[in-house]
């Protein structure tokens, strides 16, 4: 078994030992004295749980020592240092997620210029919160932010309802897929700057003073995108996307632009046909990229990291690849006018891939230097915001007395 296909199998397990134990807490999480659940079903439960993480922790320190053994060779070192990270998920070990301080004090310019930003949703109750918080807490003044949820039987609807304050606009009710939603999200917004944002993605502090910002001072940008972070399914550093500057025949060939990245002018999406592609699923923002990219847009990487990409085991690109390379196949098509497979893009891409590399060096490098960095906060501090029973919780704690420090 090679590395990538151990480390997937090592995080199947993890997830769904977390999906067991969600599952026997719903059954009857009640415990014994021992701390063993009462109910002989939760109890089988538990040993299967712990039977797999041992499994999962043999085949992530079995992991550890090839990858550390492997290292140690001259020529794999080399390897690996030249390697291109574009396309690849899980780079490093997780880590906390951290931003330069200087993410933090950018203002919006003032008049700050309106900006639209939809998410469409679908059974994302586990990860949207933290999508609404990343959008909420920016305190961008000049905000028009719509959620487009599909009709969702989880927790979505009651966060959406904690979060309507500060919401344009939202609604629950059935679409015709992501397309469809994100279309009906923009139908109700009338801002200068556009966006979208899944409800698994997030944006970092800053990032819409600093698009607002870039936009004001360069009339002349259509389209701007920046590199991508990555997280897992528990909020932890997995890798970063590093892009070199825009290069729009590279466009053609492979989408590289990180979507939740991705800021454009109204103007721009007029001319580009004023939707999204509804017939598409998977490549709907290359294909918008690619109409805009035809009607004259000049795009525009930043030098920063606006975004953060989540990695998980239900996610639509990971679940449905065929579908997705199919989908990018027919654009390809119409761009060259001729079939061109996903190994002869690859190839045909092969100069900005080099490129690539060399600015991931060049981040890496940058990245040993001393610097002020301050964690991502990603759940709301806010009690107006805060879940019922968090907000109880909290109180307990701080009405909680302190203990007399002569009986202590």
């Amino acid at each position: 078994m090679n590395r990538d296909a151990q480390r997937h199998l090592a995080d199947i397990l993890c997830e769904n030992r977390e999906r067991l134990e969600r599952a026997r807490n719903e059954l009857d999480p009640r415990l014994d004295e021992a701390r063993t659940p009462v109910n002989p079903i939760a109890g089988e439960m538990v040993l299967v749980e712990a039977r797999m993480l041992d499994v999962e922790n043999f085949m992530r320190d079995d992991l550890a020592v090839v990858e550390r053994r492997e290292r140690r060779r001259p020529r794999n070192r080399v390897r690996e240092v030249l390697r291109p990270r574009l396309g690849i998920l899980y780079q490093h070990k997780p880590a906390p997620i951290t931003v330069p301080s200087s993410y933090y004090t950018i203002d919006a310019p003032s008049p700050a210029p309106t900006i639209s930003i939809v998410t469409p949703s679908f059974n994302q109750g586990r990860f949207i919160e933290r999508t609404l918080y990343s959008v909420v807490a920016q305190n961008y003044p000049a905000l028009e932010y719509v959620v487009q949820d599909a009709g969702s039987s989880d927790e979505t609807v009651e966060i959406l309802r904690r979060y309507e304050g500060s919401l344009h606009h939202w609604a629950s009710e059935p679409d015709e897929g992501q397309g469809d939603a994100i279309n009906r999200g923009f139908a109700h917004t009338s801002g200068e700057i556009m966006a979208y944002l899944n409800s698994d993605d997030m944006l970092l502090p800053g990032s819409l003073a600093y698009v607002a910002r870039y936009f004001g001072e360069h009339p002349d940008v259509d389209v701007v995108y920046s590199h991508r972070m990555i997280v897992d399914e528990h909020d932890r550093h997995v890798g970063s996307w590093l892009l070199p500057r825009h290069d729009s025949d590279e466009l053609t060939f492979l989408d590289f632009v990180p979507q939740e990245t991705l800021f454009w002018r109204r103007s721009a999406w007029d001319a580009a046909g004023g939707q999204i592609d509804a017939e598409m699923h998977f490549a709907l923002d290359w294909d918008l990229l690619l109409r805009m990219r035809e009607s004259g847009a000049k795009m525009v990487r930043l030098p920063r990291f606006l975004g953060v990409f989540r990695t998980h085991e239900s996610q639509k690109t990971r679940t449905l690849e065929d579908l997705y390379l199919i989908e990018t196949a027919a654009l390809r098509q119409r761009v060259h006018g001729r079939g061109m497979s996903h190994d002869e893009a690859f190839v045909r891409a092969a100069p900005y891939m080099r490129r690539h590399v060399a600015y991931h060096l060049l981040h890496r490098l940058r990245a040993r230097l001393p610097a002020r960095r301050s964690m991502v906060r990603l759940l709301p501090a806010e009690p107006w915001l805060r879940a019922p029973s968090d907000v109880e919780s909290a109180e307990a704690t701080v009405a909680r007395p302190e203990p007399d420090p002569g009986t202590a």
